[in-house]
């Protein structure tokens, strides 16, 4: 079994005295995605949760648009890989995805590259995006709604209470019911891996929103578009990308979602109190 954490001897100083304790820190894996027996990627993330990852990336990236494109997936913890195979009749040829060596390596820092990007992008005006997010102005979530699902996140991520080290994402239906939450070192890996479980458990993303304990990028608010997601919430602040995205696109996005208050950057019509 991949090992996720371990327990290291640091010293801390706290009101001028310093001392010998144990803390646990946690490792990050990098782990090669294959499809078809191809390898696409190298991701670097918490070795966790990883069928649920590898699901996330292909449908955020628009490789596949429903967990029946699967036909198989496998995790060789031995090799530090996972190993996905589609159905015969989707047509994939890794020739296409034009990725560089550089772009076939997912960090915990920077989210996903360019060129991935740009497929994301390319599959949301294939798939009118615009229409299917502007189709949800109806949906309506309070306030209280939302931090409450926040805080059941929190609770809900025990390693980021333990160690501080890494990210949470949850996907929750309008009435505030929990459906999925994972963790992961790379914030937008655990979104991949909440709209993963999603997808394997044949859910569908109708009436949901999606909180994060991670900064609101583009990269985030892309993942959320594939999913056509109207909501997303975070503890976290939103950069000027995420908001770009979120305002052309017509994702209501809030970030500093804390205790009783948040920040709407975009489409406020959603959230009432």
């Amino acid at each position: 079994m991949t090992l996720i954490k371990r327990k290291v001897k640091i010293f801390r100083i706290k009101k001028n005295r310093k001392e010998e304790i144990d803390d646990i820190v946690l490792y990050e894996t990098p782990i090669d995605l294959y499809v078809n027996s191809m390898q696409i990627v190298n991701i670097i993330c918490l070795a966790k949760d990883l069928k649920e990852l590898a699901a996330g990336f292909l449908f955020s990236i628009g490789i596949i648009d429903s967990i029946k494109d699967i036909k198989e997936i496998k995790v060789n913890e031995l090799e530090n890989s996972i190993l996905v195979e589609l159905k015969e009749e989707i047509d994939f040829e890794i020739e296409n995805l034009d990725i560089n060596p550089v772009s076939r390596v997912v960090d915990t820092t920077c989210g996903i590259s360019s060129p991935w990007r740009n497929l994301i992008k390319e599959s949301l005006d294939k798939a009118n995006i615009r229409s299917a997010i502007k189709a949800k102005d109806n949906i309506k979530i309070s306030a209280s709604t939302i931090l409450s699902a926040i805080k059941k996140m929190q609770v809900k991520t025990p390693l980021y209470r333990e160690t501080g080290g890494c990210h949470g994402a949850a996907i929750f239906d309008i009435n505030g019911k929990l459906l999925s939450v994972k963790e992961d070192i790379g914030r937008h890996n655990a979104i991949d891996k909440v709209i993963g479980e999603i997808l394997l458990k044949e859910l569908n993303f109708d009436n949901v929103f999606l909180t994060s304990t991670g900064r609101l990028t583009g990269d985030s608010v892309l993942k959320a578009l594939r999913a056509r997601i109207p909501i997303v919430a975070s503890f976290s602040a939103a950069i000027e990308s995420g908001i770009r995205l979120a305002f052309a696109y017509g994702i209501t996005l809030i970030g500093f979602a804390r205790g009783a208050r948040m920040n709407i950057y975009t489409h406020p019509q959603r959230i009432i109190t």
